[in-house]
């Protein structure tokens, strides 16, 4: 690019972690490594990213050549941002139907309620609205959106390939079970209770010598966690077969995705899916309920099934753990479709977009 731009990006959280503000920090390395100048953003900072995000409220916010806006809940953000004088591009992370929530949180429920709302307000006031998948990009083109496109999450595997071991942790994930592993929040739409569900039908009809993990936070919606809890007790699993960890640092992360037999995805709605990502990125073979944008992401690799029959999946479940053969067949086709997602391609679908708004 021959013209040095000012970019902003605006995310109504700095997290550590946190995929949006991950991904945000890579692209805004990107667009100064272009010559371009690039700040991210905040509403509220984590103090562990102090130095790589600044306060929303600060007047420089409003001044780019182009300001990126990642869409993923309700804020003040949405009205100012309609009324920036520069050009306006919303990058749409998805905002999880409320209908999921209203079982369990009546306020989720509302907020989630907002979100989609709310984004629908900002449809003739973007120039560009860029969802991380084609699945939101046909929820943007509903709202009203004219002119959209595709930018995908650039999801940081070298951070899990390349950590240090953990010992203790390695120690225990090595005890003689089938590890099936899960990876975020313990939320409605990741219908955890069809895992209990499944961990019954592996245990009749595969193996008793199971565990499943769930790597995320379980605090986010307490009562449909507690729901889970007991659908447990319910079927009188032992409770040792079942990890609910809480966040992890990456290093714990990595382990868990190391010593994981299969990861498994249920879930009912997903923008993405940065964790399909992420196991196939550690070779740990996927096996999917083809919901929202599962489908696109896994892109033909990992096992990919539909409709929902619980029974059907504890065998696929089984044929991933202990067929050889499948195993390194799936491992093999998921490696092709990494390449999908690698930083250069990233680089090249970021070049594309910002010629679209140079």
């Amino acid at each position: 690019m021959s013209k040095a731009l000012t970019i902003h990006q605006w995310i109504p959280a700095a997290h550590r972690g946190d995929a949006v503000g991950d991904n945000a920090r890579m692209l805004r390395d990107l667009l100064r490594r272009w010559g371009h100048n690039s700040e991210i953003f905040a509403m509220t900072i984590d103090d562990d990213m102090a130095e790589d995000a600044l306060p929303w409220g600060d007047a420089a916010s409003t001044g780019g050549d182009v300001t990126i806006y990642h869409y993923g809940v309700p804020s003040p953000m949405s009205e100012r941002f309609g009324r920036l004088p520069g050009t306006r591009v919303l990058h749409y992370h998805n905002v999880t139907p409320a209908h999921f929530f209203a079982p369990f949180d009546a306020g989720l429920a509302r907020m989630c309620q907002l979100g989609r709302e709310q984004l629908a307000t900002l449809a003739d006031r973007t120039d560009l609205a860029l969802g991380v998948s084609a699945f939101n990009v046909s929820e943007l083109q509903r709202m009203g959106f004219a002119n959209t496109g595709i930018l995908p999450i650039f999801v940081d595997t070298d951070r899990l390939r390349r950590a240090p071991a953990v010992p203790a942790l390695d120690k225990m994930l090595s005890e003689p079970f089938a590890n099936i592993l899960f990876v975020g929040r313990i939320a409605p739409n990741k219908k955890i209770e069809d895992h209990i569900r499944l961990a019954e039908h592996y245990k009749r009809y595969v193996d008793f010598a199971y565990r499943f993990i769930f790597v995320g936070k379980s605090d986010s919606v307490p009562r449909y966690y507690d729901a889970i809890r007991g659908l447990v007790a319910e079927y009188r699993q032992l409770s040792d077969r079942f990890w609910f960890t809480g966040p992890v640092p990456d290093a714990e992360l990595a382990a868990y995705y190391r010593h994981a037999h299969a990861y498994v995805s249920l879930s009912e709605h997903e923008g993405f899916c940065v964790p399909l990502v992420e196991a196939m990125s550690m070779d740990v073979p996927v096996l999917a309920y083809g919901a929202g944008a599962v489908p696109e992401t896994l892109g033909g690799a990992g096992v990919c099934f539909h409709p929902k029959d619980l029974e059907h999946a504890a065998e696929l479940l089984g044929a991933l753990v202990y067929d050889e053969a499948l195993r390194a067949a799936v491992i093999a086709g998921q490696r092709q479709r990494l390449l999908d997602f690698s930083r250069e391609r990233f680089e090249h679908q970021a070049r594309a977009v910002l010629a679209q708004v140079a």
